[in-house]
Protein backbone atom coordinates (compact mmCIF):
# COMPACT_ATOMS: atom_id res chain seq x y z
CA UNK A 1 0.00 0.00 0.00
CA UNK A 2 1.62 3.36 -0.69
CA UNK A 3 1.85 6.24 1.64
CA UNK A 4 0.19 9.04 3.21
CA UNK A 5 3.45 11.23 2.24
CA UNK A 6 3.84 9.47 -1.08
CA UNK A 7 0.22 9.52 -2.65
CA UNK A 8 -0.62 13.37 -3.11
CA UNK A 9 3.44 13.56 -4.95
CA UNK A 10 2.45 10.31 -7.30
CA UNK A 11 -0.95 12.20 -7.82
CA UNK A 12 0.46 15.24 -9.01
CA UNK A 13 3.18 14.00 -11.02
CA UNK A 14 1.66 10.70 -12.62
CA UNK A 15 0.19 12.75 -15.61
CA UNK A 16 3.86 13.89 -16.55
CA UNK A 17 5.59 10.62 -15.58
CA UNK A 18 2.64 9.44 -18.05
CA UNK A 19 3.41 11.98 -20.33
CA UNK A 20 7.26 11.08 -20.62
CA UNK A 21 7.19 7.34 -19.82
CA UNK A 22 7.62 5.54 -23.30
CA UNK A 23 10.74 8.24 -23.63
CA UNK A 24 12.19 7.34 -20.24
CA UNK A 25 11.71 3.71 -21.31
CA UNK A 26 14.26 4.28 -24.35
CA UNK A 27 16.31 6.26 -22.45
CA UNK A 28 16.44 3.05 -19.72
CA UNK A 29 16.80 0.41 -21.99
CA UNK A 30 19.87 2.11 -24.03
CA UNK A 31 21.44 2.47 -20.59
CA UNK A 32 21.40 -0.28 -19.05
CA UNK A 33 22.56 -2.41 -21.79
CA UNK A 34 25.72 -0.05 -22.04
CA UNK A 35 26.26 -0.91 -18.59
CA UNK A 36 24.70 -4.30 -18.28
CA UNK A 37 25.53 -6.10 -22.26
CA UNK A 38 25.46 -9.34 -20.32
CA UNK A 39 21.62 -8.74 -19.88
CA UNK A 40 21.13 -9.00 -23.98
CA UNK A 41 22.08 -12.95 -23.76
CA UNK A 42 19.39 -15.05 -23.09
CA UNK A 43 16.80 -12.45 -21.18
CA UNK A 44 15.54 -9.77 -23.16
CA UNK A 45 14.18 -9.80 -26.65
CA UNK A 46 15.64 -8.07 -28.93
CA UNK A 47 12.96 -7.93 -32.00
CA UNK A 48 11.32 -6.59 -29.17
CA UNK A 49 13.68 -3.66 -28.38
CA UNK A 50 14.07 -3.04 -31.71
CA UNK A 51 10.58 -2.25 -32.55
CA UNK A 52 9.69 -0.15 -29.51
CA UNK A 53 6.89 -2.63 -28.19
CA UNK A 54 9.09 -3.75 -25.09
CA UNK A 55 9.39 -0.01 -23.84
CA UNK A 56 5.77 0.52 -24.62
CA UNK A 57 4.99 -2.54 -22.37
CA UNK A 58 7.12 -1.22 -19.65
CA UNK A 59 5.46 1.96 -19.95
CA UNK A 60 2.28 0.72 -19.52
CA UNK A 61 3.01 -1.24 -16.79
CA UNK A 62 4.83 0.80 -14.43
CA UNK A 63 2.23 3.67 -14.86
CA UNK A 64 -0.74 1.59 -14.35
CA UNK A 65 0.63 0.35 -11.39
CA UNK A 66 1.12 3.72 -10.24
CA UNK A 67 -2.18 4.79 -11.01
CA UNK A 68 -3.39 1.77 -9.69
CA UNK A 69 -1.99 2.36 -6.12
CA UNK A 70 -3.72 5.61 -6.23
CA UNK A 71 -7.29 5.09 -7.74
CA UNK A 72 -7.80 1.90 -5.56
CA UNK A 73 -5.06 2.19 -3.07
CA UNK A 74 -6.02 -0.99 -0.91
CA UNK A 75 -5.06 -3.30 -3.75
CA UNK A 76 -2.44 -3.75 -6.42
CA UNK A 77 -3.51 -5.03 -9.72
CA UNK A 78 -3.18 -8.50 -9.84
CA UNK A 79 -3.91 -9.42 -13.11
CA UNK A 80 -0.79 -7.45 -14.51
CA UNK A 81 1.51 -8.62 -12.12
CA UNK A 82 0.30 -12.49 -12.10
CA UNK A 83 1.16 -11.77 -16.16
CA UNK A 84 4.40 -9.83 -15.60
CA UNK A 85 5.74 -12.72 -13.22
CA UNK A 86 4.85 -15.85 -15.30
CA UNK A 87 6.87 -14.16 -18.04
CA UNK A 88 9.84 -13.68 -15.66
CA UNK A 89 9.66 -16.92 -14.42
CA UNK A 90 9.57 -18.58 -17.59
CA UNK A 91 13.12 -16.61 -18.50
CA UNK A 92 14.50 -17.33 -15.12
CA UNK A 93 14.87 -14.08 -13.48
CA UNK A 94 16.39 -13.18 -10.15
CA UNK A 95 15.78 -11.00 -7.29
CA UNK A 96 19.05 -9.21 -8.25
CA UNK A 97 18.39 -8.70 -11.57
CA UNK A 98 15.36 -5.75 -10.12
CA UNK A 99 18.37 -4.26 -8.58
CA UNK A 100 19.87 -3.29 -12.04
CA UNK A 101 16.70 -2.06 -13.17
CA UNK A 102 16.13 -0.03 -10.00
CA UNK A 103 19.48 1.80 -10.86
CA UNK A 104 19.13 2.25 -14.30
CA UNK A 105 15.08 3.09 -14.79
CA UNK A 106 15.90 6.07 -12.55
CA UNK A 107 19.01 6.58 -14.16
CA UNK A 108 16.65 7.91 -16.76
CA UNK A 109 13.77 9.14 -15.04
CA UNK A 110 16.26 11.83 -13.77
CA UNK A 111 18.32 12.16 -17.10
CA UNK A 112 14.28 12.90 -18.45
CA UNK A 113 12.34 15.02 -16.32
CA UNK A 114 15.55 16.74 -15.02
CA UNK A 115 14.91 19.40 -12.15
CA UNK A 116 11.54 18.05 -11.80
CA UNK A 117 12.37 15.31 -10.02
CA UNK A 118 13.19 16.96 -6.84
CA UNK A 119 14.32 14.53 -3.90
CA UNK A 120 10.37 13.94 -2.59
CA UNK A 121 9.55 13.26 -6.00
CA UNK A 122 11.97 10.33 -6.29
CA UNK A 123 11.46 8.83 -2.93
CA UNK A 124 7.51 8.82 -3.99
CA UNK A 125 9.00 6.62 -7.16
CA UNK A 126 11.41 4.67 -5.42
CA UNK A 127 8.72 3.72 -2.64
CA UNK A 128 5.90 2.60 -6.42
CA UNK A 129 8.93 0.69 -7.82
CA UNK A 130 9.64 -1.34 -4.71
CA UNK A 131 6.11 -1.86 -4.02
CA UNK A 132 5.77 -3.43 -7.42
CA UNK A 133 9.22 -5.44 -7.41
CA UNK A 134 8.96 -6.60 -4.26
CA UNK A 135 5.44 -7.93 -5.31
CA UNK A 136 6.64 -9.45 -8.77
CA UNK A 137 9.74 -10.63 -6.78
CA UNK A 138 7.22 -12.60 -4.05
CA UNK A 139 5.22 -14.13 -6.83
CA UNK A 140 7.86 -15.27 -8.30
CA UNK A 141 9.18 -17.35 -5.68
CA UNK A 142 6.30 -18.55 -5.34
CA UNK A 143 5.71 -19.83 -8.98
CA UNK A 144 9.79 -21.34 -8.73
CA UNK A 145 8.88 -23.13 -5.35
CA UNK A 146 5.57 -24.80 -6.65
CA UNK A 147 7.91 -26.12 -9.62
CA UNK A 148 10.92 -27.28 -7.26
CA UNK A 149 13.34 -25.03 -9.27
CA UNK A 150 15.47 -22.20 -8.90
CA UNK A 151 15.56 -19.30 -11.22
CA UNK A 152 18.74 -21.22 -13.03
CA UNK A 153 17.42 -24.17 -13.43
CA UNK A 154 14.37 -23.29 -15.36
CA UNK A 155 15.80 -24.59 -18.22
CA UNK A 156 16.39 -28.24 -19.84
CA UNK A 157 16.82 -29.40 -22.89
CA UNK A 158 14.39 -31.56 -25.23
CA UNK A 159 15.23 -33.86 -28.46
CA UNK A 160 12.99 -33.06 -31.28
CA UNK A 161 11.21 -35.90 -32.43
CA UNK A 162 8.76 -34.90 -35.07
CA UNK A 163 8.54 -31.66 -37.36
CA UNK A 164 4.89 -30.91 -38.95
CA UNK A 165 4.29 -28.00 -41.51
CA UNK A 166 0.93 -26.83 -40.64
CA UNK A 167 1.12 -24.71 -42.90
CA UNK A 168 3.27 -22.52 -45.64
CA UNK A 169 4.20 -20.85 -42.14
CA UNK A 170 3.56 -23.03 -39.26
CA UNK A 171 5.58 -25.52 -37.94
CA UNK A 172 4.58 -27.68 -35.21
CA UNK A 173 7.85 -29.46 -33.09
CA UNK A 174 7.22 -32.88 -30.96
CA UNK A 175 10.11 -33.23 -28.27
CA UNK A 176 11.09 -35.52 -25.71
CA UNK A 177 12.43 -35.37 -22.29
CA UNK A 178 16.27 -36.64 -22.52
CA UNK A 179 17.44 -36.18 -18.79
CA UNK A 180 15.86 -38.01 -15.45
CA UNK A 181 15.28 -35.05 -13.76
CA UNK A 182 11.27 -35.44 -12.50
CA UNK A 183 8.95 -33.17 -14.97
CA UNK A 184 5.81 -31.55 -14.16
CA UNK A 185 3.05 -31.38 -16.68
CA UNK A 186 1.75 -28.39 -17.65
CA UNK A 187 -1.26 -26.81 -17.14
CA UNK A 188 -3.73 -26.45 -20.21
CA UNK A 189 -3.15 -22.96 -21.70
CA UNK A 190 0.64 -22.35 -20.36
CA UNK A 191 3.67 -21.69 -22.65
CA UNK A 192 7.33 -22.44 -22.60
CA UNK A 193 10.35 -20.30 -23.25
CA UNK A 194 12.07 -21.31 -25.98
CA UNK A 195 16.11 -20.45 -25.73
CA UNK A 196 17.99 -20.53 -29.29
CA UNK A 197 21.66 -19.75 -30.12
CA UNK A 198 21.89 -17.21 -32.65
CA UNK A 199 24.69 -17.24 -35.43
CA UNK A 200 26.26 -14.52 -33.66
CA UNK A 201 26.46 -16.45 -30.07
CA UNK A 202 23.46 -14.47 -28.54
CA UNK A 203 21.23 -16.92 -26.77
CA UNK A 204 18.03 -15.08 -27.65
CA UNK A 205 14.40 -15.96 -25.95
CA UNK A 206 11.07 -16.56 -27.58
CA UNK A 207 7.74 -17.86 -25.68
CA UNK A 208 5.37 -20.81 -27.15
CA UNK A 209 2.26 -21.91 -26.55
CA UNK A 210 2.30 -25.65 -25.55
CA UNK A 211 -0.12 -26.97 -28.36
CA UNK A 212 -0.89 -30.95 -26.73
CA UNK A 213 -1.46 -31.86 -23.92
CA UNK A 214 1.87 -33.16 -22.09
CA UNK A 215 2.58 -36.34 -19.85
CA UNK A 216 5.94 -35.21 -18.79
CA UNK A 217 7.65 -37.21 -21.40
CA UNK A 218 6.69 -35.01 -24.45
CA UNK A 219 5.96 -31.28 -24.85
CA UNK A 220 4.74 -29.87 -28.40
CA UNK A 221 4.59 -26.30 -29.59
CA UNK A 222 4.42 -24.47 -33.08
CA UNK A 223 6.13 -21.67 -34.70
CA UNK A 224 4.93 -19.12 -36.97
CA UNK A 225 7.30 -17.89 -39.48
CA UNK A 226 7.52 -13.76 -38.83
CA UNK A 227 7.69 -11.69 -41.34
CA UNK A 228 8.32 -8.29 -40.78
CA UNK A 229 6.38 -6.25 -43.46
CA UNK A 230 8.91 -3.77 -44.10
CA UNK A 231 10.69 -4.34 -41.09
CA UNK A 232 13.41 -7.48 -41.00
CA UNK A 233 12.01 -11.20 -40.41
CA UNK A 234 11.57 -12.67 -37.13
CA UNK A 235 15.18 -14.22 -36.62
CA UNK A 236 14.37 -16.58 -33.88
CA UNK A 237 10.94 -17.88 -35.90
CA UNK A 238 12.76 -17.81 -39.29
CA UNK A 239 15.90 -20.15 -37.74
CA UNK A 240 13.67 -22.85 -36.31
CA UNK A 241 11.15 -22.72 -38.98
CA UNK A 242 14.42 -23.42 -41.50
CA UNK A 243 16.93 -25.47 -39.20
CA UNK A 244 15.20 -26.97 -36.52
CA UNK A 245 15.11 -31.00 -37.58
CA UNK A 246 14.11 -34.61 -35.78
CA UNK A 247 16.89 -34.75 -33.35
CA UNK A 248 18.06 -31.88 -32.79
CA UNK A 249 17.98 -30.55 -29.31
CA UNK A 250 16.02 -27.34 -28.30
CA UNK A 251 16.24 -26.05 -25.10
CA UNK A 252 12.89 -24.84 -23.00
CA UNK A 253 11.96 -23.40 -19.50
CA UNK A 254 9.22 -25.12 -17.88
CA UNK A 255 5.82 -24.19 -18.59
CA UNK A 256 4.36 -20.94 -17.67
CA UNK A 257 1.57 -18.51 -17.79
CA UNK A 258 -1.89 -17.32 -15.97
CA UNK A 259 -4.16 -17.68 -18.77
CA UNK A 260 -5.44 -21.40 -17.78
CA UNK A 261 -7.99 -23.53 -18.21
CA UNK A 262 -10.73 -22.70 -15.64
CA UNK A 263 -11.45 -26.02 -13.68
CA UNK A 264 -15.15 -24.99 -12.28
CA UNK A 265 -16.89 -26.80 -14.82
CA UNK A 266 -18.71 -24.17 -16.53
CA UNK A 267 -18.90 -24.09 -20.38
CA UNK A 268 -16.19 -23.09 -22.30
CA UNK A 269 -15.91 -20.72 -25.61
CA UNK A 270 -12.25 -19.88 -27.62
CA UNK A 271 -11.89 -17.23 -29.85
CA UNK A 272 -8.70 -17.09 -31.55
CA UNK A 273 -7.65 -15.67 -34.61
CA UNK A 274 -5.03 -16.68 -36.67
CA UNK A 275 -1.65 -17.92 -34.67
CA UNK A 276 -4.08 -17.77 -31.93
CA UNK A 277 -5.09 -21.18 -32.32
CA UNK A 278 -2.36 -22.69 -30.51
CA UNK A 279 -3.35 -21.76 -26.58
CA UNK A 280 -6.77 -23.20 -27.38
CA UNK A 281 -5.42 -26.11 -29.18
CA UNK A 282 -3.37 -26.81 -25.76
CA UNK A 283 -6.64 -26.14 -23.69
CA UNK A 284 -8.67 -28.54 -26.69
CA UNK A 285 -6.28 -31.29 -26.21
CA UNK A 286 -6.48 -30.93 -22.03
CA UNK A 287 -9.98 -31.59 -22.52
CA UNK A 288 -10.11 -34.65 -24.80
CA UNK A 289 -7.11 -36.24 -22.92
CA UNK A 290 -9.64 -35.78 -19.90
CA UNK A 291 -12.46 -37.16 -21.52
CA UNK A 292 -14.14 -33.74 -20.68
CA UNK A 293 -18.36 -33.05 -21.33
CA UNK A 294 -18.67 -29.84 -20.68
CA UNK A 295 -20.60 -27.35 -23.19
CA UNK A 296 -17.12 -26.11 -25.69
CA UNK A 297 -17.57 -23.58 -28.35
CA UNK A 298 -14.51 -22.97 -30.48
CA UNK A 299 -14.81 -19.77 -32.63
CA UNK A 300 -11.48 -19.33 -35.23
CA UNK A 301 -10.75 -16.43 -38.00
CA UNK A 302 -8.15 -16.70 -40.49
CA UNK A 303 -7.04 -15.37 -43.85
CA UNK A 304 -8.81 -19.03 -45.22
CA UNK A 305 -8.32 -22.72 -44.65
CA UNK A 306 -4.89 -23.51 -45.90
CA UNK A 307 -3.53 -21.03 -43.21
CA UNK A 308 -5.36 -22.69 -40.35
CA UNK A 309 -2.39 -23.89 -38.19
CA UNK A 310 -2.86 -27.22 -36.28
CA UNK A 311 -6.45 -27.43 -38.29
CA UNK A 312 -6.34 -31.44 -38.21
CA UNK A 313 -5.66 -31.55 -34.54
CA UNK A 314 -8.18 -29.31 -33.66
CA UNK A 315 -10.83 -31.16 -35.80
CA UNK A 316 -9.95 -34.22 -34.13
CA UNK A 317 -10.38 -32.76 -30.45
CA UNK A 318 -13.68 -31.02 -31.39
CA UNK A 319 -14.90 -34.49 -32.52
CA UNK A 320 -13.89 -36.45 -29.68
CA UNK A 321 -15.60 -34.17 -27.10
CA UNK A 322 -19.15 -34.78 -26.98
CA UNK A 323 -20.53 -30.90 -26.35
CA UNK A 324 -18.39 -29.21 -28.72
CA UNK A 325 -19.12 -27.00 -31.98
CA UNK A 326 -16.97 -25.02 -34.07
CA UNK A 327 -16.99 -22.19 -36.08
CA UNK A 328 -14.91 -20.57 -38.35
CA UNK A 329 -14.83 -17.46 -40.24
CA UNK A 330 -12.33 -17.13 -43.44
CA UNK A 331 -11.90 -13.45 -45.29
CA UNK A 332 -11.39 -15.50 -48.56
CA UNK A 333 -12.90 -19.37 -49.94
CA UNK A 334 -15.22 -21.58 -48.04
CA UNK A 335 -14.26 -24.26 -45.68
CA UNK A 336 -13.98 -28.20 -46.06
CA UNK A 337 -14.15 -28.57 -42.00
CA UNK A 338 -16.99 -30.37 -41.29
CA UNK A 339 -18.02 -27.28 -38.80
CA UNK A 340 -21.04 -26.25 -37.09
CA UNK A 341 -20.78 -22.76 -38.77
CA UNK A 342 -18.81 -21.51 -41.82
CA UNK A 343 -18.67 -17.58 -42.03
CA UNK A 344 -17.01 -14.99 -44.83
CA UNK A 345 -15.10 -11.94 -43.40
CA UNK A 346 -14.53 -11.23 -39.29
CA UNK A 347 -16.12 -12.63 -36.73
CA UNK A 348 -19.18 -11.48 -35.58
CA UNK A 349 -20.77 -13.11 -32.56
CA UNK A 350 -24.21 -11.27 -33.38
CA UNK A 351 -24.23 -14.50 -35.58
CA UNK A 352 -24.29 -16.56 -32.48
CA UNK A 353 -26.12 -18.05 -29.78
CA UNK A 354 -23.59 -18.62 -26.82
CA UNK A 355 -23.98 -20.65 -23.72
CA UNK A 356 -24.49 -18.97 -20.78
CA UNK A 357 -22.35 -18.37 -17.75
CA UNK A 358 -19.16 -19.14 -19.96
CA UNK A 359 -15.76 -18.67 -19.64
CA UNK A 360 -13.77 -17.16 -22.25
CA UNK A 361 -10.93 -17.49 -23.72
CA UNK A 362 -9.56 -15.01 -26.35
CA UNK A 363 -6.09 -14.62 -27.92
CA UNK A 364 -5.04 -13.30 -31.95
CA UNK A 365 -4.01 -9.99 -32.96
CA UNK A 366 -4.71 -7.06 -30.32
CA UNK A 367 -7.41 -6.03 -32.45
CA UNK A 368 -9.23 -8.63 -33.26
CA UNK A 369 -9.08 -9.06 -29.35
CA UNK A 370 -10.18 -6.05 -28.97
CA UNK A 371 -13.75 -6.44 -31.30
CA UNK A 372 -14.23 -9.74 -29.52
CA UNK A 373 -14.18 -8.56 -25.86
CA UNK A 374 -16.08 -5.58 -27.09
CA UNK A 375 -18.60 -7.42 -28.35
CA UNK A 376 -18.92 -10.21 -25.51
CA UNK A 377 -18.84 -6.83 -22.98
CA UNK A 378 -21.92 -5.48 -24.73
CA UNK A 379 -23.79 -8.72 -24.94
CA UNK A 380 -23.22 -8.72 -20.98
CA UNK A 381 -20.73 -10.89 -20.42
CA UNK A 382 -18.75 -10.18 -16.76
CA UNK A 383 -15.54 -9.06 -17.60
CA UNK A 384 -14.19 -11.35 -15.13
CA UNK A 385 -15.84 -14.30 -17.79
CA UNK A 386 -13.26 -13.16 -20.43
CA UNK A 387 -8.92 -13.85 -20.49
CA UNK A 388 -6.47 -13.21 -23.09
CA UNK A 389 -3.39 -14.47 -23.62
CA UNK A 390 -1.13 -11.55 -25.66
CA UNK A 391 1.78 -13.21 -27.80
CA UNK A 392 4.90 -10.81 -26.56
CA UNK A 393 4.57 -7.87 -24.48
CA UNK A 394 1.21 -7.02 -23.03
CA UNK A 395 0.44 -3.55 -25.12
CA UNK A 396 -2.88 -3.31 -23.36
CA UNK A 397 -1.33 -2.37 -20.59
CA UNK A 398 -0.39 0.59 -22.93
CA UNK A 399 -4.15 1.54 -23.51
CA UNK A 400 -5.15 1.36 -19.84
CA UNK A 401 -2.03 3.98 -19.19
CA UNK A 402 -4.26 6.41 -21.08
CA UNK A 403 -6.86 5.31 -18.99
CA UNK A 404 -5.43 5.95 -15.73
CA UNK A 405 -3.97 9.08 -16.71
CA UNK A 406 -7.08 10.67 -18.01
CA UNK A 407 -9.53 9.33 -14.89
CA UNK A 408 -6.95 11.48 -12.77
CA UNK A 409 -7.17 14.72 -14.71
CA UNK A 410 -10.71 14.25 -14.75
CA UNK A 411 -10.60 13.77 -11.04
CA UNK A 412 -8.74 16.65 -10.19
CA UNK A 413 -9.79 19.32 -12.60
Amino acid sequence: MLSDRSRPVIEATLPVVAENIELIAQRFYAHMFGEHPELLDGIFNRGNQAEGSQQVALAGSVAVFAGALVKTPEQVPGHLLSRISHKHASLGITPAQYDIVHDNLFWAIADVLGDAVTAEVAAAWEEVYWLMAYALVNTERGLYSARGVRPETVWRDWQVTERIQETPDVVTFRTKRIDDRLVKTSLPGQYVTVLVSMPDGIRQPRQYSLTRADDGEHRQFSVKRVHGGGKPDGEVSTLLCDTLGVGDIVTMSLPFGDVVLDDSGRPVVFASAGIGITPMAGMLSHLTVAGSHLPITLLHADAEETTFALRQQVLYDIGSLPNATMHVWYETGPTTLPVTGAHTGTMNLDQLTLPDDAAYYLCGPLPFMQSVRSQLIDRGTPPRDIQYEVFGPDLWQADLLTETTSDHQTATG
